[in-house]
């Protein structure tokens, strides 16, 4: 007789497995009023997640005082893209556009990765849920918006900085060391202006930054923040003209971009005298300026130009293969004496991130040396060809690519404006449209780069001939080089690759790329 045995049904596997959602939200100032409409944003997730029972809450991540413009700078959001690689979050809600990205690019970066990950974002305000969207169309436009309403918000918040500056009531909310913040007012710290007056006078007896830095650490003194002292954080308070009384507004401006610049004439600047008390008097502050200014001198140290950029021929042109990273000059201690070397600066800082071994200086300028009468040998060889071989592309070709490239660009963008037509007449789906349009924006990036390409490879091969010719040039008077010359090296040479220890390549201006090698 048969045997039938019931098998009841598994009730957890058929369960519908909940969705995890997280909510993200961001107010742009620490301001006292922002915060409390952050708290009761974060309640609001909370309870509005909770309270859906077919999710589970993921938490809320929030920014708070952080500008929407720059991702790299929000905490929050970065921890939240941390969460989602992991496999913590399925689904996320914020308030809008604005206050995930107010910056294009950024923005559809985000979207597109979180959508590689299969989570979907829904902005509430837009109505927007990126994973039913049929094209990324929208969300451009949309994220355009924002941008444009970040740079507005920006230029009117710029205007009313631009008019406390020019009328003196702009208020310094963080005053440098030496100086605090009371009613709006910058009023001196007794112990930090006694730190102060002794920076200057030691500057005024010879002292360095660099040793000015080292007793205060030894002191135990700490900076404003807390931090030890630096040679260059010494020299920045040396240059302040805050210490004298005044205030210069607007020595750093903000780009369309959003990114920080030091202001050397671009944007107009504001001196307000006696502005609050000094520290140090005017005399006393131009002399260590001038002091400071000779000493960098001296070191082949120049403002507004990159530092130590006189000072050795090969500083900032060695670079490494293995991390790209570029070479410190060192002083090595043997044995037989002291040895200049240069080190790889990530394998100075970490080994383990970098394994490249120093080279020696005398080595590579003996590389070199042996590298330009190589040149002067075989310049009928090497050089003439190579010269014959970059006049010999026509221009003109190139000129016609481009037209025939501008042709393709403007049919482009009438089949773009057809399907806009189309569209707006209601002829065409919206579906088929996004699928269409999308075609067309990626096969206009497409020409744009090309077409660019294009333009920067005609300016780059006459630059390239020119150098060239200054090369042979040089070559043909068949002078030999007996010793490194810096300046043979600076006029000739883009930059030196360390493949190894034994082993460079020059990258010349003209275009070659020369590898030499030496045995130790």
């Amino acid at each position: 007789m048969k045997r039938i045995t019931k098998l009841h049904e598994n009730t957890e596997i058929m369960q519908t497995k909940k969705l995890r959602v997280a909510a993200y939200c961001r107010v742009s100032t620490a301001k006292d009023d922002q915060l409390e409409s952050l708290d009761a944003q974060k309640e609001h997730y909370e309870n509005h997640i909770k309270g859906n029972p077919e999710w589970e809450f993921a938490g809320v991540y929030y920014d708070a005082g952080i500008s929407g413009t720059k991702k790299e700078k929000r905490e929050g959001l970065l921890s939240m893209i941390t969460d989602c690689e992991h496999g913590k979050i399925d689904f996320i809600i914020t308030k809008s556009i604005s206050r995930f990205a107010r910056n294009v690019t950024d923005c559809l970066e985000l979207v597109r990765k979180l959508l590689n990950l299969g989570i979907s974002i829904y902005f509430e305000k837009e109505k927007l849920d990126t994973g039913s969207m049929e094209s990324e169309l929208m969300l451009s436009i949309l994220g355009s918006l924002a941008e444009n309403e970040s740079i507005s918000i920006s230029e009117n918040e710029k205007w009313s900085i631009r008019k406390r500056f020019q009328n003196g009531t702009y208020v310094i909310s963080y005053p440098p060391y030496g100086y605090t913040n009371v009613d709006g007012e910058m009023v001196i710290v007794p112990e930090q202006a006694e730190i102060i007056k002794e920076m200057f006078a030691e500057v005024l007896t010879g002292k360095g930054t660099y040793t000015i830095a080292a007793a205060l650490n030894k002191r135990g003194i700490p900076t404003k923040k807390g931090g030890r002292w630096y040679a260059g954080t010494v020299g920045k308070l040396i240059s302040n003209e805050k210490y004298t009384g005044n205030a210069l507004f607007q020595k750093t401006y903000t780009d369309s971009s959003f990114n920080r610049h030091i202001n050397y004439g671009e944007q107009d600047m504001y001196l307000v005298k006696g502005h609050h008390e000094a520290i140090i008097s005017h005399d006393d502050f131009e002399k260590a300026n001038v002091v400071l200014e000779q000493r960098g001198k001296e070191k082949g140290i120049e403002k507004q130009s990159t530092k130590y950029q006189n000072r050795y021929a090969f500083s900032g042109r060695i670079k490494c293969d293995e991390c790209g990273s570029s070479f410190k000059r060192r002083i090595r201690y043997q044995t037989k004496g002291t040895c200049v070397v240069w080190c790889c600066s990530k394998h100075i800082k970490n080994i383990k991130e970098c394994s490249m071994e120093y080279i020696t200086d005398d080595a590579v300028k003996k590389a070199f040396v042996t590298m330009m009468n190589k040149l002067v040998f075989g310049h009928q060889v090497i050089l003439k060809p190579l010269l014959k071989s970059l006049q010999s592309m026509k221009d003109k070709d190139r000129f016609s690519e481009i037209q025939e490239i501008e042709s393709r660009i403007e049919k482009n963008t009438e089949q773009r404006q057809v399907l806009t037509s189309l569209m707006a007449s209601k002829y065409l789906e919206s579906v088929l449209f996004n699928k269409e349009n999308n075609k067309l924006r990626l096969e206009a990036e497409m020409l744009r780069k090309e077409k660019e390409s294009l333009i920067h490879s005609i300016g780059g091969d006459r630059t390239k001939a020119e150098e060239l010719q200054k090369l042979i040039k040089f070559t043909c008077k068949d002078k030999k080089l007996t010793q490194f010359d810096d300046e043979v090296f600076l006029t000739y040479v883009e930059k030196i690759k360390v493949l190894s220890c034994t082993d460079i390549v020059f990258e010349l201006k003209c275009g070659l790329q020369l590898k030499e090698g030496w045995v130790d």
